[in-house]
């Protein structure tokens, strides 16, 4: 698999993504994944709020979220099915003002598939948009994947047997966040302005309809729960 990152010109709040995209990415071949930062697709949006003091910061992030729990740090909360900082909302490189998250990532990854699949004249073609998170327990951030189109976002082992003959019965590998942490590595996430990448000879399976709800996971069943409720009630 190779990720090619790609250096562009400063993106401009609502600016046309798809003449951007067009612009800096030539035509790729068949079986490519078009990766996008979400920055670009909100700003694109208009997805942006004046910088305001700390309780207009709190409100706008309860108002962006599902639910918001304040911590040590910063508020935790829940968009959208995934756990977050500040409900995603950035204040880097977005010259004085909030950036939101996209509105729909997956309907506009939808939309720009088919927009830029007509331009490209491409049958097979993916689209990632992605953002970057922490992971419990571990220091940096790695990548997410917001919304995606054209592209299978897990692939399943259970029933499969392994070297030794036995059946997985839980695995499967999260292919789309993997995808968003290649590119997000590559990219970077200072002021190197490579908001996009292109990727080829993925190990995916591309096609037209995907579940959106594939890589979620009821907070009820999650396995860290129980052990992060234990844990924070531990002595020291």
């Amino acid at each position: 698999m190779i990720v090619k990152p790609i250096k562009t010109t400063l993106f401009r709040e609502g600016e046309d993504l798809v003449a951007f995209l067009l612009s800096f990415i030539r035509k790729p071949r068949e079986k490519s994944i078009i990766v996008i930062t979400s920055k670009i697709v909100a700003l694109s949006e208009r997805r942006t709020v004046a910088i305001g003091n700390t309780k207009e910061k709190e409100k706008l992030i309860k108002k962006e979220s599902n639910f918001y729990i304040n911590t040590k740090y910063v508020p935790m909360t829940l968009v959208d099915g995934m756990a977050m900082p500040s409900a995603g909302i950035d204040e880097s490189n977005a010259c004085g003002k909030y950036v939101l998250l996209p509105e729909d990532s997956f309907k506009t990854a939808k939309l720009l598939r088919k927009k830029l699949q007509q331009k490209y004249h491409l049958k097979n073609l993916g689209v990632l948009i992605t953002d970057s998170r922490t992971l419990p327990l571990r220091s940096g951030v790695v990548g997410v994947a917001l919304g995606y189109a054209g592209f299978k976002g897990v692939r399943d082992y259970k029933g499969k047997k392994d070297l030794f003959g036995r059946k997985f019965k839980f695995s499967s590998v999260n292919v789309a966040d993997s995808l968003a942490t290649a590119a997000i590595l590559v990219m970077g996430e200072g002021a190197e302005q490579q908001p996009l990448a292109l990727v080829k000879d993925a190990p995916v399976e591309f096609r037209n309809n995907i579940n959106q709800k594939e890589l979620k996971i009821a907070v009820h069943n999650d396995i860290y729960v129980h052990f992060f409720s234990k844990l924070s009630k531990r002595k020291k």
